[in-house]
């Protein structure tokens, strides 16, 4: 975090003017911007033989991924352009609504981010969307910009293997705008096969789906 960077993030009015440490609250009605923060996570990807080969503790699998660049607006976002991210991943990775076991949201905590994201996942996966667990760890963490993506893919295999959903911390208000299954607990559950959401300012926008390792 640096000053040209709050400042940046301030003038766009992307950023929480709330002070206390709820301030991040994605999906909550009260919600006004996210909160910036620190991090960094590296991934070891590795091909399934090799992995295999090397008695490697593998967590989970990448099966399909999603790019869209719909350049709808500046800081915007667009529900259809982060659905079609949505559908090219689960296409690639063969996987159908019904499939999916959990969500991670991008849920950054903004008024029209949350509330385009609630559409995209309804989009999607029409009645199913609010059947499946979905959070937000940007609750917790904030938003680390581009090391949130490669965080919370660690953070959704760690889901995966260990069978425990995370929170989104701080939602007290439900948004009727957002009213899909977004957990406010700590969940356990057995996931074979998740999403992981990533939008950016511009349209730019990427999704994962991971599945359990059988072996």
């Amino acid at each position: 975090i640096c000053r040209l960077c709050v400042e940046g993030y301030g003038v766009s009015g992307a950023l929480s003017k709330i002070n206390d440490a709820s301030a991040s609250r994605p999906f909550d009605k009260t919600r006004d911007g996210f909160v910036l923060a620190e991090g960094a996570c590296i991934l070891v990807l590795e091909d399934y033989e090799s992995a295999l080969k090397r008695g490697a503790k593998i967590y989970g699998e990448i099966i399909g991924y999603g790019n869209t660049t719909d350049a709808f607006h500046q800081t915007r976002p667009s529900a259809e352009g982060e659905a079609r991210a949505i559908r090219i991943a689960m296409e690639e990775g063969g996987v159908s609504p019904e499939d999916v076991d959990y969500i991670n949201a991008h849920g950054t905590s903004t008024p029209l981010g949350d509330k385009a994201e609630t559409e995209a996942i309804k989009l999607v996966f029409g009645k199913r969307a609010y059947e499946i667990p979905i959070s937000s760890v940007k609750s917790m963490t904030g938003h680390m910009l581009a090391a949130s993506g490669a965080f919370e893919a660690a953070v959704i295999l760690m889901s995966i293997h260990e069978g425990i959903i995370p929170p989104t911390i701080n939602l007290k208000t439900r948004d009727p705008e957002c009213d899909l299954n977004y957990i406010t607990e700590t969940m356990k559950s057995d996931i074979n096969t998740a999403i992981s959401n990533s939008f950016g300012f511009g349209g730019v926008n990427a999704v994962l789906v991971f599945r359990k390792f059988t072996g």
